[in-house]
Parts: structure tokens; sequence; C-alpha cells
């Protein structure tokens, strides 16, 4: 049988596990938007521009009266470059590097404080994005015959972190034929939706990358529409 001393004790860890048990608490998650879908991580490597969705996902939050502070670094610095005052914020990446995200959280009720702030972040590591240096090139020539090979006029499929993008497609007269705004767009050899004939065009690209670096491309492109892969060689 328990002694008088024991049992209150013994009620003393309960009532102190149910109090741990109702204690408000977070779980901070980060998903991405790709071209293959959602991918949910801690820690993630992409190309820019890339859409993040940070949720902080409370838990016990009863008459607690919350306070969210989503705090966006760049490990080149020691100061936020982003503060958002929100439960669940998104937030577009543009700039190269690796950023550092993490969530503090306030819960207060009456003289009851609970905070995650930097104690909580230095045993758990921050959310992190590592946005690459960008690249972007463009062939010199294409084969709009529709064989699905080479049909459109295109960047280069190992682009990557272009933020802003704008093509030019002009003829030897210097007539403009046709532009785009997005890398993954391009020109089907056509003008107002008749076949342009074979020959060399020319290509004028204005882009920046998410590193900063601006891409000022010029250069002729060869319209192939005799060519196919069995009589041809690779295009360029």
């Amino acid at each position: 049988m328990l002694t008088l001393a024991a049992m209150l004790t013994l009620a003393a860890a309960e009532a102190t596990a149910q109090s741990y048990d109702e204690m408000p608490t977070i779980n901070p998650t980060a998903t991405y938007t790709t071209d293959d879908g959602e991918e949910e991580s801690d820690s993630y490597s992409g190309n820019a521009p890339l859409l993040g969705r940070f949720e902080a996902n409370p838990e016990n939050t009863g008459n607690y009266t919350a306070s969210y502070e989503w705090r966006f670094t760049l490990n080149t610095e020691t100061e936020p470059y982003l503060i958002r005052y929100e439960q669940d914020t998104e937030f577009t990446f543009t700039d190269a590097g690796t950023h550092s995200i993490v969530l503090y959280a306030t819960f207060v009720n009456g003289n009851d404080t609970i905070a995650y702030t930097q104690d909580y972040w230095a045993d758990r590591g921050p959310l992190t994005v590592n946005i690459s240096e960008s690249r972007l090139e463009m062939p010199n020539a294409f084969s709009p015959n529709g064989d699905g090979i080479n049909d459109i006029y295109q960047a280069k499929t190992n682009y990557q972190s272009i933020v802003e993008f704008h093509a030019y497609i002009f003829n030897r007269w210097g007539k403009k034929l046709y532009e785009w705004d997005d890398p993954a767009g391009g020109w089907d050899g056509t003008y107002k939706g008749k076949d342009v004939a074979q020959g060399v065009y020319f290509v004028l690209v204005k882009a920046r990358g998410a590193d900063g670096r601006e891409y000022n491309i010029r250069r002729d492109v060869n319209l192939l529409r005799g060519y196919t892969e069995s009589t041809g060689t690779e295009i360029p």
C-alpha cells in the first residue's frame, strides 16, 4: 500500500506529465513546388525561382495566445532579409545561395509563457534552401520538321536559376518574327502561322540569373527544315 507521501509524489508527477502533454508545441515544415510536384524537406536544393510554403503546425494551443515570426537569412549575412508575422507563409526564392529559415513562436496564457527561439533551433537546426547559381545557353540551330526532335528553338535544357528572361527572333533584315519570356518556351519556326523559309536567323536573349549574372546573348540560328536525325548530324 502506498504511503501518503508516495501518493502525493505520484499525483505531482502525473500532474507534471499532464501539464507537459498539454504544453503548446510547434513542428515547422517546408514544402517546395517543383516541376515534379510538391516536395517536403527540411533541407532542399533547387533552382530559382522556387516557391516554398512554410507551416508552423502548432498543437495544444488551448487558451494560449500565439505569435509567430518567420526569419529568412542568407548564409552570408547575420541579419534576416525577410521577417513574416504569420502562422504559415509562402515565399519565392530568387537569389542564389543557402537560405536559412527559422520560426520563433511564443505562446502566452496569463503569466505562463512558452517560447521557441534560439535554443529550440540550436537543438533542431534550421530549415535550409540552397539555390544554385545560374546557367543559360542557346543553341545555334534547330529543325522544325515535325519529327519530334529539335522542332522548337529554345534554351538548352541545362539552364538553371533564371529569374528573368526575354528572347527575340529576327530575320536577316532585322524584322522581329517572334518573342517569348520563359526559358521553357521557344519558337516553332513560323511567322503569323506560316512556316518561314529554311535559312539563317538571329536570336537576342536578355536574362538575369538568381546569382545576379546578366545574360546578353546574340547569335545566329540555323533553321534546317530538311534535317532529320537519320540524315543529319547532331545539332550543337
